[in-house]
This record gives structure tokens, sequence and C-alpha cells, in this order.
């Protein structure tokens, strides 16, 4: 089977379709046998989140199936999703070959729909959700709003042609911007990452075989900094997404030293070698836990961020992104509470009051690509996610969705640096509209007083490992930055010596 799918499009003829059903509005390719069965399933089970709409089939005496119009066929995909603004598909037609499951799959993420493969569908109905199966749920009812499709068709224009490096590419944002970026065809793409069984994985999910042979996958660390300018000297991107960071706020409020490592002159590295390599756009993938800072997560992210800025005015255009608390991310809260709430677990909150902004990784990566259409050097952009989620309210409504009408919920208290409500802009920043009604920037940078030299200090102090002198400069470098008690109190008598 071959499917010929066509760069510019024009709506259907048919037009948009209503649906009374509640979900995803939902496009099944295949109206044979296996494409009916998932259709009558969908109607009767609302717990699925999938509201069907149509079919594509490429029989012309199919019109009319299951009460739902054909839209067209495999060739008309991108036309009638877009038209249909259809949010998932799914592939019903049995043997479907690979390479024409990944053209469609990338014809669909090109305007942000989400594919599925039916026999991988049909395994899931057979078990209990998990977090990765964040599309069948009601994500309304978990993140308190809509969730939103914010790509726009400016993003084709930046990104068709370009050669794009993503940083991070094995990680949960790092692999689904991969997957996005891919879907509007980039002349080459190419994934950097540390860990190559990331990579392998990345490589076999987007293209049906993993024979780590080719020039798109790059072992890299960022901290090296010759390797990171041999990369971009070699490659020559021109447009460069930097998703490499440690991001677990626990973890890095023991070792703060390699939070500075990774987060901060990691990203030093990434972005000068970016503009002495001539990079037309660079994008930070930053966290809103760098708005007044309570966490070594947060300092180092706002001091990425700060480093990012400084290099405002040359002639890559510098950007940064911040999100919220990201579903389906690898490690998020949704995986967690699935495997808990099945393993008949106490579920763990750390305190009853407290509230975080949620989005999905869909919303975020859109995000993303829209920063690196809008952004006109130093901006930071966040998306408006709505009201704050209270944790408890949000595993009370996940419970139900897994069909648990009660939940054992145990407190184990606010960990060091972390806040009880998080905030998106920082009390010295300014919240400035974009062309996008649902997106915001800011451009406030405020350094500090011999900045650079300070800078220098904190980097010579992670290189030798000394959590003490870390501690003492990150307030000079940002004043903003309250440390945590716990830090504090490690700086003298933390459990292991302060060079270690």
């Amino acid at each position: 089977m071959s499917v010929s799918i066509a760069l510019d499009w024009e709506p259907t003829d048919i037009g948009y379709m209503p649906t009374t059903q509640p979900g995803l509005r939902t496009l099944i390719v295949g109206a044979g046998e296996a494409g009916r069965a998932l259709v009558r399933d969908l109607r009767h089970i609302d717990s699925f989140g999938l509201a069907p709409i149509g079919f594509l089939d490429d029989n012309p005496t199919r019109q009319v199936v299951r009460r739902l119009p054909v839209l067209g066929t495999l060739d008309d995909l991108l036309a009638v999703v877009t038209a249909q603004r259809a949010e998932v598909v799914i592939l019903a037609i049995p043997g479907l070959p690979w390479a024409t499951v990944r053209q469609l799959a990338t014809a669909a993420s090109r305007v942000g729909a989400s594919v599925r493969h039916l026999p991988s569908f049909v395994a899931m109905l057979q078990r209990d959700v998990v977090g990765t199966d964040l599309r069948d749920l009601q994500v309304g009812s978990l993140i308190g709003r809509d969730e939103m499709h914010v790509v726009s068709p400016g993003v084709a224009e930046t990104l068709r042609g370009k050669r794009v490096l993503i940083t991070g590419a094995g990680g949960s944002i790092g692999s689904e911007l991969c997957r996005q970026v891919h879907g509007f065809e980039p002349s080459q793409l190419m994934m950097l990452d540390h860990d190559e069984s990331n990579l392998h994985r990345l490589q076999l999910e987007l293209f049906g075989e993993a024979l780590l042979d080719t020039d798109d996958l790059i072992v890299a660390d960022i901290r090296d900094r010759e390797r990171v300018n041999q990369v971009m000297r070699d490659y020559r991107p021109e447009i460069v997404f930097h998703a490499a960071a440690l991001k677990h706020l626990p973890m890095l409020e023991r070792h703060p030293c390699e939070g500075v490592k990774s987060n901060v002159k990691g990203t030093e590295n990434i972005v000068q070698a970016a503009i002495e390599n001539d990079v037309e756009r660079f994008v930070l993938i930053s966290t809103d836990k760098a708005a007044d800072p309570t966490s070594i997560l947060g300092a180092t992210k706002q001091l990425a961020e700060l480093v990012m800025k400084s290099f405002d005015g040359t002639s890559t255009i510098v950007s940064a992104v911040r999100f919220g608390n990201v579903l389906g991310s690898r490690g998020s809260l949704l995986t967690i509470l699935a495997e808990q709430l099945r393993n008949g677990e106490a579920v763990t909150v750390t305190h009853p009051d407290v509230t975080r902004y949620f989005m999905t990784i869909e919303e975020a990566v859109g995000l993303v690509l829209e920063a690196a259409r809008m952004a006109t050097g130093g901006e930071t952009f966040v998306l408006d996610m709505g009201k704050p989620v209270r944790i408890v309210d949000l595993v009370n409504s996940f419970a139900l969705h897994m069909q648990r009408q009660s939940v054992d919920i145990r407190y184990t208290g606010l960990r060091p640096g972390e806040k009880l409500h998080e905030a998106l802009f920082s009390l010295a920043e300014r919240c400035d509209p974009t062309d996008h009604p649902r997106i915001y920037s800011t451009q406030k940078a405020v350094l500090a007083d011999g900045f650079g030299d300070l800078l220098t200090s904190l980097y010579a102090a992670a290189d030798h490992n000394s959590r003490t002198e870390v501690w003492d400069l990150l307030p000079r470098l940002l004043p903003n930055y309250t440390c945590s008690a716990g830090a504090t109190a490690m700086s003298s008598v933390g459990p292991y010596p302060d060079d270690y």
C-alpha cells in the first residue's frame, strides 16, 4: 500500500462534523471489520475518552459506516484532520505496512494530532490505564481546563527544509520534540543525547529500525565544551532546541554541583557554540520553578535563562520556554499515580493544599515550536495554563478514571526546595502578550553586579564539587533565590563531606 500525502492541502468539501459524545475528536483510518468494531466499542465506553467523527477508507463503495461518514481516502488524511480538527487518528487496518503507518503518523503530527495503531490500541484496552496513556483520559477534568493545541501554520514555515538539532533527544520532552519536528519535514533532524539506549529507542520509534549507523544520532555530553563545539561545527544546524537537563528537584537539592554543571554550564556550552556556528534560532527548555526559585533546580534553570539572554543581540535569535508540570512525561505524576493505584498502595502527596500548573506533553512541545516561530530575541515564553490545580483533586479525578472509588492518601510533607504554590512569572517580571492569545512572554533580565565573575566562580565551585560554595554563590547571582532550610542545613552538616 502506498500513500501520497501532499505538502500543501485544501480543506475537504465535507463540512465540520459535530459530535455529542464526550472525548477527543477521533478519526478512524479503515472502515472495514476492525474499524467498525472499534467504533462500536468507543461509543459504548465513554471512559476511553475518544469520540469517533468519521472514517478514511480507499474503498469507494463505503460512504457511511455505523452512521459515520467516510470523509476521504488515506491520501486525504492531512486535509481531513485539518478540516475536522481531529485530535486522534487510529489506524484500524490490520497488517498496514510500517512505512505507511510512519507516513500517516508524520502527516497527522504536522497538525497536532496523535496517531495510534490498532493492535497496540487493543492491547491497551485490555489492561489498566497508565500515565503514558494520557490521551485516553478526559484531560480537561485533570488539569482544570481544556487541552490546547497551540501549533500554528507558521511553524511549518519555520521548520520545513531546515537542519534541526535537539539536545536531550531521548528524554520525554526531547523525544516528543523529535516526533513533532520530524512531521514538519526538516532537511535533517539531528538527535543528541548522552545515553545511547535512549537514542536506540527513539530511532526505532521514528524510523521502524534502529541500526544506530546514521548521522542523525549523536552521542555527546553537553558538559563537554569541545565536543559540543565539534558537533555544531560538523553538523551546522540552523535551529537548536535545547532540552537536555537534570530535572528532579530532590536529587538536585542533594547534588547541587551536578545541577550547575548540566543546567547552567551545559546551557552556556550549547548556546555559545550555536552562536559561533551561525545557528539561526536557539530555544531553551526551562521550568516554572525558575520564577523566584526556592530550589537548586529552579535556581539553575533561572541561571540558564539568564545565560541565554546574555547572548541576546547576536545573529542567533535566542529564547526560552517555561513549562508547568508535564503530564505523560517519564517520571511524571500520572505515571507514579497509576503504579501506586494498580499496586493497591497509598498515594503519596506532599501537602493537602499543594497546587501545580499542569500541561500535557503535546501542549508543552507545541509551545516550544511556537517559541521558535515567534521569538525575536531574549524572550521567555509561558503558556496560559489557567488556574493551578490541587494535587489532591487531580489524584481523586485520576482514581475515578481507573475505577477506584476511594483513595488512601498519605501526606509526606513538602521536601526541601519545594513550594506550596508555583508561579509562572517572578515578581520582577512583566507578563506581555504575544500574537498567540494563550501565550505570554517576558524579557526582564536583571544581572547581578559582577555576574560574569560570579558565574565563573560558580563553575569552579561545581567543578571542585563544593556544595557549600555553590550554595553561597547562588544567592549572590540570583537575588530572588531563597535557599531552602534543608539545603542550608546540609551545607554545614550534610550526610556527605563537602567535597564528595
